[in-house]
Protein backbone atom coordinates (compact mmCIF):
# COMPACT_ATOMS: atom_id res chain seq x y z
CA UNK A 1 0.00 0.00 0.00
CA UNK A 2 1.22 3.34 -1.13
CA UNK A 3 2.06 5.53 1.95
CA UNK A 4 0.27 8.81 1.94
CA UNK A 5 0.88 12.02 0.37
CA UNK A 6 2.85 14.22 2.86
CA UNK A 7 2.84 18.29 2.81
CA UNK A 8 6.53 19.50 1.66
CA UNK A 9 8.12 20.81 4.88
CA UNK A 10 10.09 24.11 4.88
CA UNK A 11 13.91 23.86 4.38
CA UNK A 12 15.05 26.47 6.52
CA UNK A 13 19.09 27.14 6.65
CA UNK A 14 19.84 29.47 9.44
CA UNK A 15 21.48 32.70 7.97
CA UNK A 16 21.29 36.42 8.87
CA UNK A 17 19.12 38.78 6.80
CA UNK A 18 21.20 39.80 4.08
CA UNK A 19 18.65 42.85 3.49
CA UNK A 20 18.88 44.05 7.16
CA UNK A 21 22.67 43.46 7.24
CA UNK A 22 23.50 45.23 4.10
CA UNK A 23 21.25 48.11 4.36
CA UNK A 24 20.97 48.45 8.03
CA UNK A 25 16.86 47.46 8.15
CA UNK A 26 14.13 45.83 5.75
CA UNK A 27 11.80 47.14 3.85
CA UNK A 28 14.11 48.55 1.03
CA UNK A 29 14.20 49.75 -2.32
CA UNK A 30 17.04 48.86 -4.86
CA UNK A 31 17.04 50.74 -8.30
CA UNK A 32 18.36 49.76 -11.29
CA UNK A 33 20.81 51.24 -13.24
CA UNK A 34 20.86 50.16 -16.94
CA UNK A 35 25.17 50.52 -18.30
CA UNK A 36 24.96 51.17 -22.36
CA UNK A 37 25.97 48.93 -24.37
CA UNK A 38 29.61 47.52 -23.46
CA UNK A 39 32.56 46.34 -25.75
CA UNK A 40 32.03 42.95 -26.51
CA UNK A 41 28.42 42.84 -26.63
CA UNK A 42 26.35 42.58 -29.60
CA UNK A 43 24.79 46.18 -29.39
CA UNK A 44 28.42 48.03 -28.71
CA UNK A 45 28.49 51.14 -31.07
CA UNK A 46 32.20 52.05 -30.08
CA UNK A 47 31.01 54.72 -27.53
CA UNK A 48 33.87 55.62 -25.60
CA UNK A 49 34.28 54.08 -22.35
CA UNK A 50 34.02 57.44 -20.70
CA UNK A 51 30.54 58.03 -22.15
CA UNK A 52 29.16 54.74 -20.73
CA UNK A 53 31.23 55.28 -17.46
CA UNK A 54 29.40 59.13 -16.45
CA UNK A 55 26.09 57.85 -18.06
CA UNK A 56 25.94 54.95 -15.24
CA UNK A 57 27.48 57.53 -12.67
CA UNK A 58 24.76 60.05 -13.80
CA UNK A 59 22.10 57.17 -12.80
CA UNK A 60 23.58 56.37 -9.14
CA UNK A 61 23.58 59.92 -8.66
CA UNK A 62 19.88 60.29 -9.38
CA UNK A 63 19.17 57.81 -7.57
CA UNK A 64 21.54 58.49 -4.36
CA UNK A 65 19.63 62.54 -4.62
CA UNK A 66 16.64 61.24 -4.36
CA UNK A 67 16.69 58.65 -1.14
CA UNK A 68 17.55 55.25 -3.12
CA UNK A 69 18.70 52.50 -0.62
CA UNK A 70 20.94 51.36 -2.74
CA UNK A 71 21.45 49.96 -7.01
CA UNK A 72 21.82 47.22 -9.56
CA UNK A 73 24.39 47.42 -12.35
CA UNK A 74 22.74 45.56 -15.02
CA UNK A 75 25.52 43.42 -17.03
CA UNK A 76 23.97 41.87 -19.81
CA UNK A 77 26.03 44.22 -22.11
CA UNK A 78 22.96 45.15 -24.20
CA UNK A 79 20.10 47.45 -23.75
CA UNK A 80 18.10 45.57 -22.56
CA UNK A 81 19.66 42.29 -22.69
CA UNK A 82 22.34 40.50 -24.53
CA UNK A 83 22.95 36.62 -24.30
CA UNK A 84 25.16 35.56 -21.72
CA UNK A 85 27.52 34.03 -23.52
CA UNK A 86 28.42 37.91 -24.77
CA UNK A 87 29.36 38.29 -21.54
CA UNK A 88 32.83 37.98 -22.47
CA UNK A 89 36.66 39.25 -20.49
CA UNK A 90 36.22 42.75 -22.15
CA UNK A 91 32.43 43.04 -20.52
CA UNK A 92 33.47 41.91 -17.90
CA UNK A 93 36.38 44.31 -16.99
CA UNK A 94 34.03 47.47 -17.89
CA UNK A 95 31.61 46.40 -15.68
CA UNK A 96 34.34 45.59 -12.88
CA UNK A 97 35.37 49.48 -13.61
CA UNK A 98 32.04 50.98 -14.12
CA UNK A 99 30.93 49.15 -10.73
CA UNK A 100 33.39 50.48 -8.82
CA UNK A 101 32.71 54.12 -9.99
CA UNK A 102 28.89 53.45 -9.43
CA UNK A 103 29.77 52.49 -5.79
CA UNK A 104 31.60 55.52 -5.28
CA UNK A 105 29.06 57.71 -6.36
CA UNK A 106 25.86 55.98 -5.14
CA UNK A 107 27.23 55.40 -1.23
CA UNK A 108 25.11 52.16 -0.53
CA UNK A 109 25.39 49.07 -1.18
CA UNK A 110 25.95 48.27 -4.80
CA UNK A 111 24.95 44.89 -6.92
CA UNK A 112 25.17 43.18 -10.60
CA UNK A 113 22.87 41.74 -12.31
CA UNK A 114 23.34 38.60 -14.78
CA UNK A 115 22.24 35.83 -16.49
CA UNK A 116 22.22 32.18 -14.90
CA UNK A 117 24.67 31.16 -17.44
CA UNK A 118 27.05 33.62 -15.91
CA UNK A 119 27.46 33.99 -12.09
CA UNK A 120 30.87 33.44 -12.49
CA UNK A 121 31.82 36.09 -14.86
CA UNK A 122 29.69 38.43 -12.53
CA UNK A 123 31.02 37.22 -9.03
CA UNK A 124 34.66 37.64 -10.13
CA UNK A 125 33.57 41.16 -11.53
CA UNK A 126 31.81 42.00 -7.85
CA UNK A 127 35.00 40.72 -5.93
CA UNK A 128 36.96 43.06 -8.52
CA UNK A 129 35.05 45.99 -8.20
CA UNK A 130 33.80 45.69 -4.46
CA UNK A 131 29.85 44.98 -5.10
CA UNK A 132 27.82 43.86 -2.01
CA UNK A 133 25.80 41.04 -3.90
CA UNK A 134 25.20 39.98 -7.12
CA UNK A 135 21.56 39.07 -8.58
CA UNK A 136 21.32 36.22 -10.64
CA UNK A 137 18.23 35.83 -13.01
CA UNK A 138 17.06 32.33 -13.66
CA UNK A 139 19.52 30.54 -10.89
CA UNK A 140 18.67 27.48 -9.97
CA UNK A 141 14.78 26.68 -11.88
CA UNK A 142 14.32 27.79 -14.37
CA UNK A 143 15.18 27.31 -18.68
CA UNK A 144 16.75 30.07 -20.84
CA UNK A 145 15.17 29.84 -23.98
CA UNK A 146 16.93 27.23 -26.32
CA UNK A 147 19.82 26.62 -23.91
CA UNK A 148 18.49 24.34 -21.25
CA UNK A 149 18.35 24.13 -17.13
CA UNK A 150 20.73 26.13 -15.62
CA UNK A 151 21.31 24.11 -12.05
CA UNK A 152 24.44 23.00 -12.97
CA UNK A 153 25.75 26.48 -13.05
CA UNK A 154 24.39 27.44 -9.60
CA UNK A 155 26.33 24.87 -8.35
CA UNK A 156 29.78 26.06 -10.18
CA UNK A 157 28.87 29.59 -8.79
CA UNK A 158 28.39 28.44 -4.95
CA UNK A 159 31.76 26.37 -5.43
CA UNK A 160 33.79 29.24 -6.92
CA UNK A 161 32.48 32.00 -4.84
CA UNK A 162 34.15 29.77 -2.13
CA UNK A 163 37.21 29.37 -4.45
CA UNK A 164 38.65 32.83 -4.84
CA UNK A 165 37.14 34.04 -1.64
CA UNK A 166 34.23 35.69 -2.29
CA UNK A 167 31.39 34.60 0.41
CA UNK A 168 30.99 38.01 1.24
CA UNK A 169 29.78 38.68 -2.31
CA UNK A 170 26.10 37.86 -1.77
CA UNK A 171 23.63 36.03 -3.81
CA UNK A 172 20.43 37.55 -4.73
CA UNK A 173 18.34 34.43 -6.63
CA UNK A 174 15.57 34.93 -8.87
CA UNK A 175 13.14 32.09 -7.67
CA UNK A 176 10.96 32.47 -10.52
CA UNK A 177 10.91 34.26 -14.20
CA UNK A 178 8.12 34.03 -16.42
CA UNK A 179 8.00 36.76 -18.93
CA UNK A 180 8.93 38.67 -22.09
CA UNK A 181 10.81 37.02 -24.19
CA UNK A 182 14.02 36.73 -22.52
CA UNK A 183 13.14 33.48 -20.92
CA UNK A 184 10.70 30.81 -20.39
CA UNK A 185 10.08 28.49 -17.13
CA UNK A 186 8.43 25.20 -16.17
CA UNK A 187 5.48 26.17 -13.84
CA UNK A 188 6.80 24.48 -10.93
CA UNK A 189 5.74 24.16 -7.51
CA UNK A 190 6.25 27.44 -5.64
CA UNK A 191 8.15 25.72 -2.46
CA UNK A 192 10.82 23.87 -5.09
CA UNK A 193 11.65 26.75 -5.95
CA UNK A 194 12.73 28.16 -2.46
CA UNK A 195 14.01 24.65 -1.54
CA UNK A 196 16.69 24.98 -4.66
CA UNK A 197 18.00 28.00 -3.75
CA UNK A 198 18.67 27.43 -0.49
CA UNK A 199 20.73 24.44 -1.80
CA UNK A 200 22.10 26.42 -3.91
CA UNK A 201 23.71 28.65 -1.14
CA UNK A 202 21.86 31.57 -2.32
CA UNK A 203 21.25 34.44 0.60
CA UNK A 204 18.00 35.67 -0.69
CA UNK A 205 15.02 35.25 -3.00
CA UNK A 206 13.92 37.66 -5.60
CA UNK A 207 10.35 36.66 -6.79
CA UNK A 208 9.53 37.87 -10.28
CA UNK A 209 7.37 37.16 -13.48
CA UNK A 210 3.83 36.97 -14.30
CA UNK A 211 3.02 34.51 -11.06
CA UNK A 212 4.10 37.02 -8.70
CA UNK A 213 5.91 40.17 -8.97
CA UNK A 214 4.31 41.23 -12.07
CA UNK A 215 0.66 40.82 -11.08
CA UNK A 216 2.04 41.06 -6.85
CA UNK A 217 -0.06 38.18 -5.77
CA UNK A 218 -0.23 38.81 -2.19
CA UNK A 219 -0.61 34.75 -1.67
CA UNK A 220 2.45 33.95 -3.75
CA UNK A 221 4.45 36.39 -2.11
CA UNK A 222 3.35 34.83 1.38
CA UNK A 223 3.92 31.35 -0.15
CA UNK A 224 7.39 31.83 -0.33
CA UNK A 225 8.09 33.39 2.64
CA UNK A 226 6.55 30.89 4.69
CA UNK A 227 8.79 28.76 2.70
CA UNK A 228 11.89 29.78 3.14
CA UNK A 229 14.13 31.48 5.84
CA UNK A 230 16.10 33.40 3.17
CA UNK A 231 14.89 37.40 2.96
CA UNK A 232 12.16 38.24 0.26
CA UNK A 233 12.61 40.69 -2.68
CA UNK A 234 10.40 40.98 -5.75
CA UNK A 235 11.55 42.40 -8.53
CA UNK A 236 9.29 43.18 -10.74
CA UNK A 237 6.23 45.21 -12.00
CA UNK A 238 7.01 47.51 -8.40
CA UNK A 239 4.80 50.45 -8.92
CA UNK A 240 4.48 53.53 -6.54
CA UNK A 241 0.82 52.09 -6.30
CA UNK A 242 1.67 48.77 -5.22
CA UNK A 243 4.44 48.97 -3.00
CA UNK A 244 2.87 49.08 0.15
CA UNK A 245 1.04 46.00 -0.52
CA UNK A 246 4.29 43.86 -1.42
CA UNK A 247 6.27 45.62 1.16
CA UNK A 248 3.83 43.98 3.46
CA UNK A 249 5.65 40.81 2.77
CA UNK A 250 8.77 41.31 1.25
CA UNK A 251 12.12 42.38 2.88
CA UNK A 252 12.73 44.91 -0.58
CA UNK A 253 11.94 45.58 -3.52
CA UNK A 254 13.71 45.84 -6.90
CA UNK A 255 11.87 49.01 -8.82
CA UNK A 256 13.40 49.85 -12.64
CA UNK A 257 11.08 50.98 -15.63
CA UNK A 258 8.70 53.02 -13.23
CA UNK A 259 10.78 55.01 -12.61
CA UNK A 260 12.73 55.74 -15.69
CA UNK A 261 12.03 58.59 -17.98
CA UNK A 262 8.55 57.74 -19.93
CA UNK A 263 9.22 54.48 -18.23
CA UNK A 264 12.14 53.29 -20.82
CA UNK A 265 14.90 51.28 -19.37
CA UNK A 266 17.61 52.77 -21.02
CA UNK A 267 16.44 56.41 -19.93
CA UNK A 268 18.01 57.94 -16.64
CA UNK A 269 15.55 57.90 -13.71
CA UNK A 270 13.37 60.43 -13.61
CA UNK A 271 14.01 62.24 -9.68
CA UNK A 272 10.43 63.55 -9.67
CA UNK A 273 9.56 59.59 -9.15
CA UNK A 274 11.75 58.48 -7.54
CA UNK A 275 11.31 60.94 -4.87
CA UNK A 276 7.63 60.05 -4.57
CA UNK A 277 8.05 56.43 -4.84
CA UNK A 278 10.90 56.78 -1.59
CA UNK A 279 7.88 58.83 -0.17
CA UNK A 280 5.72 55.81 -0.13
CA UNK A 281 8.36 53.32 0.98
CA UNK A 282 8.91 55.40 3.90
CA UNK A 283 5.52 55.32 4.96
CA UNK A 284 5.81 51.54 5.27
CA UNK A 285 8.60 51.80 7.47
CA UNK A 286 7.02 54.08 10.15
Amino acid sequence: MNAPATTPQPVFIPKPNVIEALFGRRKVAIGVIHAMALPGSARYDGAPMREIYDHATAEAQRYRDNGIDGVIVENHGDIPFAKPEEIGHETAAAMAVMTDRVRAAVGGPVGINVLANAPITALAAAKASGADFIRVNQWANAYVANEGFMEGRAGAATRYRAWIGARDVKVFADVHVKHGAHAIVADRPLHEMARDAEFFDADALIVTGQRTGDAADPAELKHFADHSALPLLVGSGVTGENVTGILQHADAVIVASSLKENGQWWHLVDPGRVRAFMEVVARMRG
